[in-house]
């Protein structure tokens, strides 16, 4: 995004934009924590557990309610990642993937450490938020495209046969670039999702999902946003099994009344494709959020997962005010995750004030570090 990008943002615009930047950041987070205590469970322990509707509020995982996994971890850094790139751009260094990755570098040491290194300052805030130290259920993917500096890149990818969602999970973020063209949007989530998840139905899934947030932060429907990700997917190799996937949930839309098997049909192989499309259907299908949700956990596949892309689509589409409250209220970070996601707004619209030729803000740089 451009400094002259920052003339077309009124008022209105910046508030709408904040609020979906908040609603997509806050509702990913939400789905993971409404599924994390679910997610290794099928249908029938489920509603052993919960009750013959399934699960319906948020329930404890990791000691408490409303925690989220790594996935959403994950995300929050993707985010800092975004903003570091577009301070750094003032040195002259412009180059994305790279500031995502060290920014994922970041998360990977909350992994291993006990607490915050308040010495390292070229980390920036988020790296020194406490809770974020808390290990939950990384996969090993992450952990080892993030254990190192070499980054994976698409002509090398890091674990070239993983098909796991988790590359998927953080890629959210790229949508709300909404002052970037579609394809740039695409080709910068498929790239990050490779450092880690090398197989292209994962991170050409990972760039679907962005390409779809995208567009939903633009003001467009959900429909519309699965056709221009359909669309932009067609000319990359190996896009197929996503391609299927998305219209495969299209398809099952037009089969009657939501169900549970519906959804597991759809997420049950549990590959990054299959959970995109089953998202889709919750997303298009639901009534309001709170029923997208309950729709896309209580079902036998990666619930968090399910949920936590199915939130990130609905949240950008709605904005934050259309969230359950009771359960924004509960949702471990939230505070991190607002604070968070104000600065990203603010950087998107208003960066040129905050620093560059001109003159920088000595507070934004210690937040976020051009180092």
């Amino acid at each position: 995004m451009s400094a002259g990008v920052t003339a077309v943002w009124g008022r209105a615009e910046q508030q709408d934009f904040r609020s979906r930047v908040r609603g997509s950041l806050l509702g990913a987070a939400l789905g993971d924590a409404l599924g994390a205590p679910v997610t290794r469970l099928d249908l029938e322990a489920i509603r052993t557990e919960h009750g013959a509707e399934g699960l319906a509020d948020l329930a404890p995982a990791y000691g408490r309610r409303g925690t989220v996994t790594a996935a959403t971890q994950l995300a929050l850094f993707t985010v800092d990642g975004l903003i570091r790139a577009q301070v750094r751009r003032d040195t002259g260094a412009w180059h994305p993937p790279t500031d995502i990755h060290r920014a994922h570098r970041r998360w990977a040491v909350t992994q291993t450490e006990w607490g915050p290194d308040e010495r390292r300052k070229e980390d920036g805030w988020l790296a020194r938020e406490e809770w974020l130290y808390a290990r939950r259920d990384p996969a090993r993917a992450c952990l080892t495209g993030f254990a190192d500096d070499a980054m994976g890149t698409l002509e090398t990818p890091r674990n070239p046969t993983e098909r796991g969602p988790e590359a998927l999970t953080r890629s959210a973020p790229f949508g709300l670039l909404v002052g970037w063209e579609p394809q740039l949007v695409l080709q910068l989530a498929v790239e990050c999702a490779a450092q880690t998840h090398g197989h292209p139905s994962a991170y050409l899934a990972a760039g679907a999902h962005a390409v779809i947030v995208h567009a939903l932060a633009r003001g467009e429907s959900l429909d519309g946003a699965v056709q221009r990700a359909l669309a932009l997917l067609a000319t990359r190799p190996g896009h197929q099994p996503v391609t299927d996937a998305l219209k495969q949930a299209l398809g099952a839309v037009r089969q009657g009344m939501p169900s549970p098997a519906r959804v597991e049909s759809l997420a049950e192989e549990g590959t990054a494709d299959a959970v995109l499309g089953a998202a889709v259907y919750c997303a298009t299908v639901c009534e309001d959020i709170r029923h997208g949700l309950r729709l896309a956990v209580n079902q036998g596949g990666d619930s968090s997962s399910v949920a936590c892309l199915t939130g990130a689509m609905l949240g950008a589409l709605h904005g934050e005010t259309a969230l359950p409250p009771g359960w924004v209220a509960e949702l471990e970070g939230r505070s991190t995750m607002l604070e968070l996601a104000d600065d990203f707004a603010m950087e998107m619209t208003q960066g040129p004030a905050l620093h560059g030729p001109a003159g920088s803000s000595p507070g934004w740089l210690a937040r976020y570090p051009r180092t």
